[in-house]
């Protein structure tokens, strides 16, 4: 249900909640749904509903939101055996405990595992925590790993081109080697750069390339790095840090268009090396006389059935050769010859 005044316009309720500092955009969706919000004591659960800030009584839970907060931008450094998360039910410490209950309502930007460690930035800013996390504005992160054996360059470049995972290919990525120890098995430190933030991507990538990751520590995001802070320490942000992570530089399309070249290009001289020839965005290797089906089998254009050819006439057909007998006729059967007899008489 909708309130008059929620329909007169206004902003959209969960940007409203997030920018208050409630949860962020998508969790304000779902306190929407479940009916958790009001406005002028009337529940609305229809997604894109509107209302006026400065105007209406809008609460959550009973409790009125401020239209006025003043929003929290908190720099932690995260240890391992952590979780990025407000509650845990299975009962694990968090990264609130860190920072202690009293310090209200506030949330991590994205995730970092339990087994992971470094930068976690900590807001009431739901929009600019949209924003960050979103993969279209490309924010760069930076981790140093250090995964186990000695990668080649053919593991390096794989990780820069982009490796898949769930059936989709990792954008391009920037990697440094570093030493490669030897004591105690061999290990190779890591500094890898993503402009994407998929689930565990760091490691599933090095999975991926047979080289699985030991440690991990994430030691900046956009333009905020950890500096002097050690585990388990935390700092306000200041106005001017604050500046640059909306004033960040967006993402860099040279380097995109860069990176979808050198795909093109590895296409290319796979498909050349294996003496082959593209047709309609497909390869196949020489003397193949169809790209797409075997011959005679069906068409990819036709649903999977072959389509069924008109008998031939009898000048396609092939000739009997001389000396072979010829097919017996079924008995009763029609005569494909004309029947001999007597002629009718022609009409005059």
């Amino acid at each position: 249900m909708k309130s008059e005044k929620a329909d007169a316009g206004g902003v959209r309720l969960q940007k409203i909640l997030s920018t208050a500092g409630v949860a962020s955009r998508r969790a304000s969706e779902q306190l929407i749904v479940e009916g958790r919000v009001t406005v002028n004591g009337a529940v609305v659960r229809e997604l894109g509903s509107k209302a006026n800030p400065a105007r209406d009584d809008i609460r959550v839970d009973g409790r009125r939101i401020r239209a006025d907060v003043r929003h929290r931008y908190v720099l932690l450094y995260k240890p391992r055996g952590y979780v990025t998360t407000r509650s845990d039910p299975e009962g694990r410490p968090t990264v609130l405990d860190l920072m202690g209950r009293h310090v209200g309502y506030i949330y991590p930007v994205g995730r970092l595992d339990y087994d992971s460690e470094g930068l976690l930035l900590m807001t009431t800013d739901g929009a600019l925590a949209e924003e960050l996390t979103h993969p279209r504005h490309e924010v760069e992160r930076v981790y140093e790993v250090i995964v186990a054996g000695a990668p080649d360059e053919g593991a390096i470049e794989r990780l820069r081109r982009g490796v898949y995972l769930d059936g989709r290919r990792t954008s391009a990525a920037e990697i440094r080697r570093g030493q490669t120890v030897k004591s105690g098995g061999i290990t190779t430190k890591l500094t890898i750069t993503l402009y994407e933030g998929r689930n565990r991507q760091v490691r599933r990538m090095c999975q991926a390339v047979g080289h699985p990751v030991r440690s991990l520590t994430r030691v900046s995001m956009g333009p905020l790095s950890l500096g002097r802070l050690r585990p388990g320490e935390w700092r306000e942000l200041t106005a001017d840090e604050v500046a640059a992570l909306r004033n960040r530089d967006r993402p860099d399309k040279d380097r995109r268009s860069q990176a979808s070249h050198s795909r093109r290009q590895e296409h290319g001289s796979t498909t050349a090396a294996s003496g082959g020839a593209r047709t309609r965005g497909r390869f196949r290797p020489k003397g193949d006389p169809s790209p797409f089906r075997p011959k005679g089998g069906p068409s990819r254009w036709s649903g999977g059935a072959a389509k069924a050819r008109p008998p031939a006439s009898r000048s396609e057909r092939s000739p009997r050769p001389k000396g072979s007998p010829a097919s017996p006729r079924p008995k009763g059967g029609p005569s494909s010859t004309r029947p001999r007899g007597p002629r009718p008489p022609k009409r005059r």
